[in-house]
């Protein structure tokens, strides 16, 4: 091929061309600068590389971190991880290796994106998210990403986005909003934990964690201000009370005092948020997260669309389960536990107890979370749905494993005028994605823990600067934190 072919065939006179008048125009002081940059946008980006590596969550146990390079530039995305992972999840690819971290390792998942997904990404446009995530779903080949692991096809779904925004030059909640089809951007109400119990602490709660939902602030920045304040208050009334060793914290940073009971817990908060002033401005939510107490299953036919299915009603939750002097004494039965539930709750009843969950969610006295019920799986929310089962969704985005996936499940239950979470994990990455994700899928709720630790104040942080950024056109939800 002659030069003057070559020249021809990239259009390469005209582009150059094109970007000297603009300098011309702009009347810059760096030509040689401008038109560099100038060429550097016109050309047509496309996904050149992608580099994993093991990095350590904020438990300590390693996960995947992802960068993926265009001529944009590098974006980076990490994998959150839970405490507990359900049958109908997708899986986390490990080691298992005891010698190494315990067995956690992730080593296989960083040598799947640096030897397989890779080589399927590059040349990719990053702005096709769809086409990225399917991508990886079909070398995957598995429903639940268990050849791959959800880890490694995560990781690289958010650094994409990522990469998808830069290449449209806009934000990366604004690009999530264009793929969902969204046009308006709201500022979630952030449901800050307080109080940890069940598995994220070592104390003897036996619900997960006690949280507070600043919905009567006019902003974000307002009700961050609220979270934290209530905050330092709860320290001083647990220090008052239990004294300073009181002030432990557990896995996503709420105080683990040993509290014998919801109401103790309850109580607890509730001064905190009277020392503050706020009292009609904010409102209390339980995360009970029962699966961890749930015992003495039976099995109960249920039937649905012809199909004949085993059903597990919970007929005891034991409130005693972390206490290692049992009296017996604590036991409930699922109607004892619907007595007990006055605020709102995220996964009251045990995963598979279908029958008190609706029939609570019936009562519309709270918002009723489905999240071990749910699972983030399409499957369980369609059900969910037929059956009225919860009024709201739960999403953590580990649970489904790419960005397209948790756009679908998020429109799934707003047509079901559900109202939608964004969440944490327990074992959470410095990575903000999911303040994004909040606000471009305009989910109304976000929880990403107490208002402490790097690790959930990034989430929190990132929310204030879209603030900011919004500036006018920025709106805090409030108190239609369900609507949305």
């Amino acid at each position: 091929m002659s030069v003057q072919e070559y020249l021809d065939k990239h259009s390469l006179s005209r582009k150059i061309e094109d970007a000297v008048n603009a300098a011309v125009r702009a009347k810059t002081p760096d030509p040689v600068l401008y038109i560099s940059n100038h060429m550097r946008k016109s050309a047509s980006s496309a996904i050149s590389k992608v580099k994993a590596r093991q990095i350590l969550d904020s438990r300590g146990i390693p996960t995947v971190e992802v960068d993926l390079f265009t001529n944009k530039g590098i974006f980076r995305g990490a994998a959150p991880s839970g405490v507990s992972s359900g049958m109908y999840e997708a899986i986390e690819l490990r080691d298992g290796d005891k010698g190494t971290y315990l067995g956690n390792g992730v080593s296989r998942a960083v040598k799947n994106i640096n030897e397989k997904i890779s080589e399927a990404l590059i040349g990719m446009d990053p702005t096709l998210q769809a086409q990225i995530d399917q991508a990886m779903i079909d070398l995957d080949k598995t429903e639940k990403k268990g050849e791959l692991g959800v880890n490694a096809i995560l990781a690289v779904s958010i650094a994409a986005c990522k990469a998808g925004a830069a290449e449209k030059e806009v934000p990366l909640y604004k690009h999530i909003a264009d793929l969902a089809g969204k046009t308006n951007f709201n500022l979630p109400v952030p449901a800050f934990t307080l109080i940890n119990g069940g598995k994220y602490a070592g104390n003897s709660l036996a619900i997960q964690e006690i949280l507070i939902l600043p919905v009567g602030a006019r902003k974000f920045e307002e009700a961050l201000q609220m979270g934290a304040e209530t905050y330092h208050h709860l320290k001083a009334v647990i220090t008052e009370k239990y004294g300073a060793h009181g002030c432990n914290v557990g896995e996503d940073g709420g105080y683990a005092p040993n509290v014998s009971s919801i109401k103790e817990g309850l109580d607890l908060v509730k001064e905190a948020i009277g020392r503050t002033g706020y009292n009609d401005k904010i409102k209390i939510a339980i995360n009970v997260n029962a699966t961890e107490f749930c015992i003495g299953d039976v099995l109960h036919p249920w039937t649905c669309d012809a199909l004949f299915i085993i059903q597990k009603i919970c007929t005891k939750y034991d409130l005693d389960h972390k206490s290692p002097n049992k009296s017996g004494q604590n036991f409930k039965s699922g109607e004892d536990m619907i007595d007990m539930y006055k605020e709102l709750c995220e996964d009251p009843f045990d995963k598979e107890d279908w029958e008190h969950v609706k029939y609570f969610s019936g009562l519309g006295i709270c918002q009723v979370v489905g999240d071990d019920l749910l699972m983030s799986n399409p499957k369980r929310i369609e059900r969910a749905v037929q059956e009225a089962a919860c009024n709201a969704l739960n999403l953590k985005v580990n649970q489904v494993g790419t960005v397209t996936e948790a756009i679908e499940v998020v429109k799934l239950a707003k047509d079901a005028h559900w109202g939608v979470v964004i969440s944490q994990r327990s074992g959470e990455t410095e990575d903000s994605f999911i303040a994004d994700l909040s606000v471009g899928l305009a989910t109304g709720q976000i929880k990403a823990g107490a208002p402490c630790r790097g690790e959930r104040l990034a989430k929190y942080n990132q929310l204030l600067r879209i603030e900011e950024e919004l500036g006018d056109l920025a709106v805090y939800v409030g108190d239609d934190w369900r609507a949305c």
